[in-house]
């Protein structure tokens, strides 16, 4: 028996990098999975590999269910689309993962301003409006989890002096919306208790090789051996969708701090573990 048998899942971003891996994983856990992304066919994207296409034969191949659903979940009309087209193809969606994110690593200074608007509607209210539309079938069936993916970008630089402190990359952007995620996860999160409803947000602990990663020049390539496996945030996704609600709603966590705390690897390091998370996950 998989950990997910009788589940449906959405998961946004599933066309490539940690939405990709989770998408297969939780499908092999017994899920059926709903894909969601911008990037249906491969090529369709002007710069990064990867294609809900391609997930969904993956998923298919090893004998799991899939389907894949084009959208831009920074509009409300799509991400009604998701969730009805998840409702006609399987039934009640009873898990969600918010792993679809935009940003551009510019200086604030430089910022254009439909750029920054765009980055805040599909990394927070994108979760916002997937939640709200996934919820009410959560609270008829009295379960649900819905794990919204962070970033280690969400912990600040801290104040002056900045000597020393991280170098400036243009990621005040991208770190403000994921605050504002986690900031949004323990607030839903205190709301749904009483449903048997788990809202989670999850960041990995070292940085993860993914065509974004990538491209943004933040890893050294897919193999570079500093960087995080993707399989560490699939299954710390799933650890999260998957255990009883009231042991781990509200949770601000990180890959490796989760996977160790329940025994999953052995040796977690990094954020988490071994330096300090953000301040919702401390709280």
């Amino acid at each position: 028996m998989g950990k997910l048998d009788e589940r449906i899942a959405i998961v946004t971003g599933a066309s490539r990098g940690i939405g990709e891996e989770i998408a297969k994983l939780f499908a092999s856990e017994g899920a059926k999975v709903v894909c969601a992304a911008r990037t249906l066919n491969e090529g369709d994207h002007r710069m990064l590999s990867g294609s809900l296409a391609g997930t969904v034969k993956q998923i298919t191949d090893a004998g799991g269910k899939a389907i894949a659903v084009a959208v831009d979940v920074s509009s409300e009309a799509d991400c009604q689309k998701l969730v009805k087209a998840a409702a006609d193809a399987y039934g009640t969606v009873d898990i969600l993962v918010n792993d679809a994110a935009l940003t551009y690593y510019k200086p604030i200074v430089d910022y254009n301003v439909k750029h920054w608007v765009k980055a805040f509607a599909v990394n927070v209210h994108g979760p916002f409006m997937m939640s709200q539309l996934v919820l009410p079938g959560m609270m008829k069936l009295k379960r649900g989890a819905i794990v919204n993916i962070s970033s280690g970008s969400a912990i600040g630089p801290g104040r002056a002096p900045f000597a020393g402190a991280r170098p400036v990359n243009g990621g005040t952007m991208y770190g403000s919306t994921k605050a504002a995620l986690e900031r949004f996860t323990q607030g839903l999160a205190q709301e749904v208790h009483e449903h048997n409803i788990a809202v989670t947000a999850l960041s990995p602990s070292q940085v993860v090789a993914t065509p974004g990663t990538v491209y943004h020049k933040i890893v050294n390539g897919m193999s570079d051996p500093n960087a995080e496996p993707q399989l560490y945030m699939a299954r710390a996704a799933l650890l999260l969708a998957s255990e009883p609600a009231a042991t781990v709603n509200g949770r601000v966590t990180y890959s490796q701090q989760i996977l160790g705390e329940y025994g999953w690897i052995d040796k977690p390091t990094g954020r988490g573990v071994t330096s300090k998370g953000s301040g919702y996950s401390q709280i």
